[in-house]
């Protein structure tokens, strides 16, 4: 393993693909502990399946694959506004909101899609390729990140707060439909920019995972926050280095370990 690690560092599209890891875990850090503590997993997980129709009318704008992901991110915070909007309405339940939303995003993706008349293109959406990040995109999740940590920095305890105890935040203030409008924006964004290399099937287990294992140890905010970025890139990390020691796909072994490290955490948690 440790020859397969100095292997991995002397090839460029592995270390670009360490690089995308560092930069996506505090993204999926501070996002995931919000999502697991709003109870908001399937919410993230119908961002993921619009994916499908971003790059639906990406191409029916004429834009190719590979550079669609401006389509996707505009579609999908879109997407995730109406969708809150509507859970917002009351008219049915918030699960249910959520189911409708994701088969409608994934029945209308496959439509638009099935006019390319195949799909074999498009199948890197599904399990995604952390190999194949550019300079480009590691760029763009650069500045991404800059700007969530401004904002996280300005809105964190504020959006915690809403997540903790929605009606006592109002009652103290707060704007909480629009820091509830914020986090699903910014949640859109994030899952936009990151599916092409960990996948709609595995995107929404990669951002809760990680922080789902670590609420099982944390005893304050700052714990919840520290443990989840730790569990990103210790399963990050390792995963990349065992799925090119093991030539396996990185995403799913990613993915696993964060599982493991989710199982593991159940006998050892404060509350067991």
């Amino acid at each position: 393993m440790i020859e397969a690690l100095q292997k991995m560092l002397q090839t460029d599209f592995m270390l670009r693909a360490l690089l995308a890891v560092v930069l996506i875990a505090p993204l999926f850090t501070g996002l995931g502990t919000l999502v697991v503590n709003n109870g908001m997993s399937f919410f993230s997980d119908a961002l993921g399946h619009s994916a499908l129709t971003g790059v639906g009318i990406g191409m029916l704008l004429g834009v190719s694959v590979q550079t669609s992901d401006w389509v996707m991110i505009v579609f999908a915070v879109l997407f995730a506004l109406l969708m809150n909007r509507i859970r917002y309405m009351h008219l049915a339940s918030t699960d249910a909101v959520i189911g409708v939303f994701s088969a409608c995003g994934v029945a209308l993706g496959l439509i638009l899609l099935s006019k390319a008349g195949s799909f074999a293109r498009y199948q890197s959406l599904l399990i995604g390729d952390i190999l194949s990040v550019t300079g480009r995109q590691l760029v763009m999740v650069a500045v991404t990140l800059a700007v969530v940590l401004a904002l996280w920095l300005w809105l964190f305890n504020r959006i915690f707060a809403v997540s903790i105890h929605a009606s006592l935040a109002r009652s103290r203030g707060l704007p909480v439909r629009a820091l509830d409008h914020v986090l699903v924006a910014v949640l859109a964004v994030v899952v936009m920019l990151a599916i092409r290399w960990v996948g709609l099937l595995l995107i929404n287990a990669m951002l809760i995972l990680p922080a789902a294992a670590a609420r099982n140890f944390a005893r304050s905010i700052r714990s919840y926050f520290l443990l989840t970025l730790c569990f990103s890139l210790f399963s990050g990390v390792l995963g990349l280095v065992m799925s090119y020691w093991q030539a396996v796909a990185a995403g799913p072994m990613i993915v696993l370990i964060a599982g493991v490290l989710f199982f593991a955490s159940i006998p050892l948690s404060r509350k067991a």
